[in-house]
């Protein structure tokens, strides 16, 4: 079996049957490829075929005596398994090399958010003397409300906007199509960005859709949107490292400690599988001791 020709095939099984985005379907291709290389690196494990578990274990103890986090470790491991997946799927191999093969244990970290006051202070620090203060503080707001991630903002489109009713239509991982509610500020603000600011635009052929535009007239990218933000936060003067998932982290928590229902953020946040969600019921010790208070019968 060829490397080469596997990994193409199991590329195009990414992008046409699981429907990953690019960056997503890289991403398990490096993993893979790093296997390869370590493979055949090794004289007697030059076919893909002759690859064992113990292999794979060498690989691992040889990315953790390179220093690689856990994390790292636990995102390579998740590539290769889904690369000998597909070769048991379309049955290229018998024999799984992976299935006994655990991942590093994983403490859950929880994501870095902002309370009221410091999304007000971000929010007060956009200026707004230039053009694209008006975008900026439209897609600050639009974050915060709806909690996208940062590539469905990017990715954004004027036809689904519906914000008479107050929602937008969201393209999430795998393309799959959730709507999402946006409340009156971030209407507010989109309003005025896209029938003041963005109507005097040159928009780039293929673009006319596209919510969010630089000066050239192109989409956004993702690394402009991280650098706008770390700007901006700095300029608020924030010490914490704001990035677009802080408000995305930021919006499911400000839900969950109003009282919102895990489910019904679940669906507002694209989460496949609820454990996901679940990381931000980290709710605030004040709010926990309360509970405690009022509903345990030896308070």
């Amino acid at each position: 079996m060829l490397w080469d020709t596997e990994i193409r095939d199991f590329k195009n099984y990414l992008k046409l049957e699981r429907g990953l985005s690019d960056n997503s379907i890289e991403a398990y291709l490096r993993d893979v490829v790093k296997l390869k290389d370590y493979c055949l690196a090794q004289d007697e494990v030059i076919d893909l075929k002759s690859v064992t578990a113990q292999s794979i274990t060498d690989l691992l103890v040889t990315l953790n005596q390179l220093g690689l986090s856990a994390h790292s470790q636990a995102r390579i491991i998740s590539g290769i398994k889904a690369f000998y997946k597909f070769l048991m799927l379309e049955k290229r191999i018998s024999n799984d090399p992976t299935i006994l093969i655990d991942a590093p244990k994983l403490g859950r970290k929880l994501p870095d958010t902002l309370d009221i006051h410091e999304i007000d202070q971000l929010l007060a620090a956009v200026d707004h003397s230039k053009p694209e203060g008006t975008r900026n503080r439209a897609i600050l707001e639009v974050l915060y409300s709806s909690g996208l991630r940062v590539s469905e903002l990017t990715n954004l489109k004027l036809s689904n906007l519906f914000l008479e009713t107050g929602f937008l239509r969201v393209v999430g991982k795998g393309n799959k199509e959730r709507l999402v509610p946006i409340g009156s500020e971030a209407i507010k603000y989109l309003n005025i960005y896209i029938h003041e600011v963005r109507v005097h635009q040159k928009i780039k052929p293929g673009e006319e859709d596209i919510v969010f535009l630089n000066r050239n007239g192109n989409r956004l990218s993702r690394v402009m949107i991280f650098t706008m933000i770390k700007d901006i936060a700095s300029r608020a003067g924030l010490k914490k490292k704001v990035s677009p998932h802080t408000f995305r982290h930021s919006f499911a928590t400000h839900l969950i400690e109003g009282g919102a229902d895990l489910r019904a953020v679940q669906e507002m946040l694209g989460h496949e599988s609820i454990t996901t969600t679940e990381i931000y019921t980290h709710l605030d010790k004040s709010y926990l001791k309360q509970i405690i208070k009022e509903f345990h019968p030896r308070s």
